[in-house]
């Protein structure tokens, strides 16, 4: 399953370990920054390290006893 870039909306692949297309990315950050970036999440979410935000909203939910996933 695709996302879509935060910025401009282009398609981004499920697997892509953030939220926004290489082209933008490189518009916000530089090519330099962008690929630091990148690097870092990989590594990250290699080691188990990157959590997304939404992971954390239903694990709170859950916790509150919400059932409605």
């Amino acid at each position: 399953m695709a996302r879509k870039c935060i910025y401009c909306g282009k398609e981004v692949h499920a697997d892509s370990v953030i939220d926004f297309c290489e082209r933008c990315g490189e518009g916000v950050w530089g090519k330099k920054m962008f690929n630091t970036i990148v690097k870092n999440m990989k590594e990250a979410r290699e080691k188990g390290d990157l959590v997304s935000t939404n992971t954390i909203g239903i694990q709170k939910l859950e916790k509150l006893g919400y059932k409605g996933f």
